[in-house]
């Protein structure tokens, strides 16, 4: 399945896995002529050989369909024991019948031997009923996912204003379902850089005044205005931290030419706002957990005149957060981020099987095997320190 095509193309997108401004192992790298990258081996201090921690959970994950659903499903089925299944196809999953045919595909993706459960969400719209929350309840699913209309990959189905389907947000509310939110406005008036942090004060803040009993996570945080929301709201409110918005700034989109592959949405952010998601991710807060936001595409559909926006990262994600963790001396804070903190607040049970990483350095493959293409993964090319013990 995989496939070590040694395109120039993929080295040129791992060569800028750094945040733009080099820290910690990167910073030694540079200061002795090496060229930033994924941080190496010997770079990193040799405290800790080994880290086992309770299996954990992706709760932010895209897998497609077809046959690039069943080429990147077993990457993430291999390391994470379950995770919560983006519903943005063409067409959208936005009934309860489609949410289950969905997982029931994905299930049949998943190696033989290896436990790995999807938990199904639908997609929001404005269309969507009271009656359609129950009914997703009653079958399983966990969450509805809010895309304001147009905010990322197929979200033209979103949202166009959220008064629109207010009942269903108060049905979720009052039967446990979560609402998982792209926190984005979409208004071409506002700056790329600001969506999120206008989103928090134009849209959530109101939602939940309106709606104050509903638990909201807001997905792939990248700012520290959205970091310092989730952790002075309500305890109804969390965030999904992705590897990529914690290891790297906007200029990693730059880095001696354009990085299709560094590209994704929310758009990384200044290098104050890395330092912000790091921070939260580190902290021990129970409010930020895991959520890789591994989001494949065809290599060619990145590398075009309009490129798809999302990095994929989920054959090493679990290296690349104990890489980010390490580098903050917070391997301790590991497991509770990544195993224990999503479960809790979905109300779900952790985990009880466990899973190992060892500092044997990995080289990343260059790319994977997707349908009839290739997918380029996050840090492509690049050493990194940690690996799971399979």
């Amino acid at each position: 399945m995989l496939r070590n095509s040694v395109a120039q193309s993929a080295r040129c997108a791992g060569a800028a896995t750094t945040s733009g401004r080099p820290f910690g192992a990167a910073a030694a790298a540079a200061a002795a002529g090496r060229r930033p990258g994924a941080v190496t081996a010997g770079a990193v201090a040799e405290a800790v050989q080994t880290l086992t921690i309770t299996r954990p959970d992706d709760w932010h994950l895209h897998v497609r369909d077809g046959q690039p659903m069943r080429d990147v499903v077993p990457h993430t089925a291999r390391h994470f024991a379950r995770a919560i299944i983006m519903p943005n196809l063409v067409p959208p999953v936005n009934s309860t019948q489609a949410a289950l045919e969905y997982g029931k595909r994905i299930s049949a993706a998943v190696p033989p031997g290896v436990a790995f459960t999807p938990l199904m969400t639908l997609y929001l719209t404005d269309r969507t009923s009271p009656e359609e929350v129950y009914a997703a309840k009653a079958a399983g699913c966990v969450a509805f996912k809010l895309y304001p209309a147009g905010a990322t990959t197929n979200s033209d189905s979103g949202v166009t204003d959220l008064n629109k389907p207010l009942a269903a947000l108060k049905a979720m509310a009052e039967a446990g379902v979560l609402l998982l939110v792209h926190g984005e406005v979409t208004d071409p008036e506002v700056d790329m850089f600001d969506r999120e942090a206008v989103f928090i004060s134009q849209k959530l803040l109101p939602l939940l005044e309106k709606v104050p009993n509903l638990k909201v996570v807001m997905e792939h945080i990248t700012t520290k205005d959205a970091a310092d929301f989730v952790a002075a709201a309500p305890s109804n409110v969390a965030a999904t931290i992705t590897p990529q918005h914690m290891l790297m700034n906007r200029n990693a989109l730059f880095a001696k030419g354009l990085r299709p592959h560094n590209y994704c949405l929310p758009i990384l952010k200044r290098e104050k706002h890395r330092e912000a998601i790091m921070g939260a991710a580190v902290s021990g807060s129970r409010k930020f957990f895991l959520g890789t936001d591994s989001a494949p595409h065809p290599k060619h559909a990145k590398e075009s005149s309009c490129g798809c926006a999302g990095m994929f990262s989920a054959p090493v994600a679990m290296a690349i957060y104990a890489t980010a963790f390490e580098k903050a001396a917070a391997l301790d804070k590991l497991e509770g981020f990544a195993s224990f903190h999503g479960p809790d607040f979905y109300g779900l049970p952790r985990n009880s099987d466990k899973l190992t990483l060892v500092r044997s350095p990995q080289r990343v493959p260059d790319s994977y095997a997707f349908g009839d293409s290739t997918v380029i993964p996050m840090w492509a090319g690049e050493e990194i320190p940690w690996s799971v013990q399979l």
